[in-house]
């Protein structure tokens, strides 16, 4: 059985933040994949007639068209098209379609850069086949395609997760043998959210060093595992452009990352103050827990003397004694209840820790 086309397969509401579909403010890891993608393609729209391929909610689409001749987006959720269409109105050289990625509504050699960020994963493989196609159709002779894919190998086969959203993912051999067919010459990048230092030099030179390393030991960084795929297409190595950077580096200009991570550690130490102050109780009640045991022992002695005297004296101190009991029943169970929330509150970190 095929896969279902585009059309018939369940897509996140536009207007409900899931993670798959990238909405402006967003914080978190996806911006900067995404936002990335798109500042990396603007330098090759410059001056060029851009086709953004399942362009979304139209943010990369004018983010080119502020270098570009001119910019289409396309989309097959109407809704969606809509809404960017309003947002960017006054951008003379920007207009969104509502089409499907797999028949496009533009003549054929009519742009010049095609630009295809997380899509192809979206539909099956006749369609995947059919797509790139209809981009090799109307991509102008020296065109180009930039297109992003996730890695399988990576992105669910290591961490055994499962996109609900995804209908085919390919891993580099099946990305390029698909690419091969209309695009013979790839330049490829390998994708994944980097945490390090930065040493920049006021004056921007040719060559760039990655390292890594530790305390002990120094070495050339490995290009790394890729997350996702971004790759430069073309025709013939020729259309290729000769200056593409090696590296490429996306920083987040608010630092919102920065900031979430800053308010969490503030609110973590906030709380563990609090732990504190309860664990200083809970050691308070306890204290008086083991004093009332005490007392419960010495009544205890005190009975063993009594049985072989007065009957009336001996029942007054069993009462006693339940009426201890009782009460050291509740301060256990009132323990048990400060306890409770502080429990869970551990694990919560356990679980923050280690995402």
């Amino acid at each position: 059985m095929s896969d279902p086309p585009m059309s018939d397969r369940p897509m996140p509401d536009p207007d409900t933040f899931t993670g798959e579909r990238f909405i402006p403010g967003a914080p978190g890891e996806i911006a900067y994949e995404h936002c990335h993608r798109y500042a990396f393609a603007r330098e090759l729209a410059r001056g060029r007639r851009v086709l953004d391929a399942a362009c979304g909610t139209g943010y990369g689409s004018a983010l080119m068209a502020d270098v570009a001749a001119s910019v289409v987006g396309i989309d097959i959720d109407a809704g969606v098209v809509a809404d960017a269409s309003a947002a960017y109105a006054s951008r003379q050289n920007l207009r969104f379609e509502a089409a499907s990625v797999s028949a496009l509504p533009l003549p054929q050699a009519s742009v010049d850069l095609v630009v295809s960020f997380e899509t192809i994963e979206h539909i099956g493989a006749d369609d995947q086949a059919r797509m790139l196609q209809e981009f090799a159709r109307v991509l102008a002779p020296g065109g180009l395609l930039v297109l992003s894919s996730p890695n399988r190998v990576e992105y669910s086969d290591a961490r055994s997760y499962r996109n609900p959203f995804h209908v085919r993912e390919l891993d580099r051999d099946e990305l390029a043998q698909l690419l091969g067919v209309d695009f013979a010459a790839q330049r490829w990048y390998r994708q994944r959210r980097y945490l390090g230092s930065a040493l920049w030099a006021d004056v921007a030179g040719p060559r760039f060093e990655a390292l890594a390393g530790n305390t002990e030991a120094v070495r050339l960084a490995a290009v790394p595992q890729a997350l996702y795929f971004v790759v430069v297409a073309a025709r013939e190595q020729a259309s290729l452009p000769a200056e593409l950077p090696s590296l490429s580096l996306y920083a987040d200009a608010g630092d919102s990352e920065w900031e979430r991570i800053d308010n969490e550690t503030r609110e973590l130490i906030r709380l563990y103050g609090e732990v504190g102050q309860r664990d200083r109780d809970l050691a308070q009640l306890a204290q008086r827990v083991h004093a009332l045991a005490q007392t419960l022992g010495e009544r205890d002695a005190r009975i063993a003397e009594l049985e072989r005297g007065s009957n009336g004296e001996c029942d007054e101190l069993r009462r006693q004694i339940e009426a201890q009991e009782r009460l050291i029943g509740y301060y256990q169970s009132l323990r048990w209840w400060l306890t409770l929330p502080w429990l869970r509150l551990r694990r919560a970190w356990e679980r923050i820790r280690s995402a």
